[in-house]
């Protein structure tokens, strides 16, 4: 009682004394209090942090280096990604149809967007692919009449080029450690190079050049070079270099009996500039032999990954195709750094996570490819197909 009667004593002298400096006095003169109110700013008001850079979307070039057309070539890529995949997919399936409620669950397969429907797709695209109602009632993914005509086409064009890719792949063999590449690593990279899905089944016609074994280590069937052919293993660059040599030595006889000046064409001045500042080492040697972190190891692994990327349609690779075969390579953690220090040679293009290597060599100052590969040509011409949403006149199919 007598601590309840002091309490409201104080209270009272802190009401008469507002000059006091009691710890009732704010208690008292404040005329609400807030401590009920919500201090938190909203979102609505709240600065916008930037997001933290991430190697999905940062980059890989600065803007001032960034060539626009190679650039591009990646987002046509992305953009025609549903086409080619599903394109793939699709023909390798029985009677190439697939229940429209599987195709909703191979986002990564058939490369529509995750957690979208697989119909928004389809229908970008109805002169490639349609859906139809089966006599199970069920919903099909198929393609269209035209779509098939195409693959016929597609068909004769890659019978017409299969020494080509025999040739390549062989090459392939002879640039790698032991001569020997596992059947599956060819099979990831297919595509690059053009080589047809039924390979597999197609290097055994030919005993000569293949042979297939089981590698005791892992149980991976490998595909083994049987003969090693010295008209193959000249690189590109060593046949420009002869090439362009040979050009110089005729132009400076001529000039010296004629007293002139060499008078070499840009090309030929551009060739020989790019072997002074990148010496040879053959990406057909042994490059296992070499000190790994050597000068001349990194002079081979350049002109390694020059050829590899002369060998491909489009002359270019994403990241993931090299390093597919970084030991039959011999390549490093370093290729990434490696090739920055070579920007004459190669352009680096796409995001830190998943980035592209193009050779500089094989397009024009417009970015067209200088040579385009028959396999390269049809498909420009299905990407044109896949943008219409009706025939449009004079696109036809090539019939035998």
């Amino acid at each position: 009682m007598a601590g309840r009667f002091s309490l409201f004593s104080k209270l009272s002298k802190t009401l008469e004394n507002p000059s006091s400096s009691s710890p009732f006095l704010y208690f008292v003169s404040s005329p609400f209090s807030t401590s009920f109110l919500k201090t938190k700013t909203p979102k609505s008001l709240r600065k916008k942090r930037k997001p933290k850079p991430s190697a999905r979307t940062t980059p890989v070039q600065s803007l001032p280096n960034t060539i626009p057309h190679f650039e591009s070539i990646l987002a046509r890529d992305s953009h025609f990604r549903f086409v080619t995949r599903s394109r793939d997919f699709l023909s390798r399936q029985p009677e190439r149809v697939l229940r429209l409620d599987d195709a909703g669950k191979l986002h990564r397969e058939l490369g529509f967007p995750r957690g979208r429907k697989v119909t928004r797709s389809i229908l970008r695209h109805p002169l490639l692919f349609e859906i139809y109602r089966h006599s199970d009632n069920k919903l099909w993914l198929g393609f269209t009449d035209l779509m098939e005509e195409l693959l016929e086409e597609e068909r004769r064009i890659v019978d017409s080029l299969e020494l080509d890719r025999v040739n390549k792949v062989r090459k392939l063999l002879m640039m790698s450690a032991n001569k020997r590449i596992p059947l599956n690593k060819i099979y990831h990279t297919r595509a690059l190079f053009g080589i047809p899905d039924d390979f597999r089944d197609r290097v055994l016609k030919y005993p000569d050049y293949f042979r297939v074994a089981v590698d005791e280590s892992d149980g991976r069937r490998v595909l083994e070079l049987v003969n090693w052919d010295p008209l193959l293993a000249v690189s590109e660059l060593e046949r420009e270099f002869m090439i362009s040599e040979d050009r110089v030595k005729k132009a400076f006889n001529f000039n010296v009996k004629h007293s002139k000046d060499l008078d070499l064409d840009d090309d030929d001045r551009r060739k020989l500039n790019l072997l002074n500042t990148l010496p040879l080492v053959s990406p057909y040697s042994d490059g296992s032999r070499l000190d790994l972190w050597s000068l001349e190891a990194e002079k081979y692994r350049v002109g390694l990954i020059h050829e590899f990327l002369n060998l491909t349609l489009e002359k270019r690779a994403l990241i993931h195709h090299i390093v597919e075969f970084k030991e039959e390579f011999s390549l490093t953690r370093r290729t990434y750094e490696m090739l920055l220090r070579q920007p004459k040679t190669f352009y680096l293009a796409g995001t830190e996570m998943n980035w592209a290597v193009f050779l500089k060599d094989g397009y024009d100052e417009n970015g067209m490819l200088k040579k385009k590969d028959p396999q390269v040509v049809f498909n420009e011409k299905l990407y044109r197909y896949a943008e219409m949403q009706k025939l449009e006149p004079g696109f036809g199919i090539e019939r035998a």
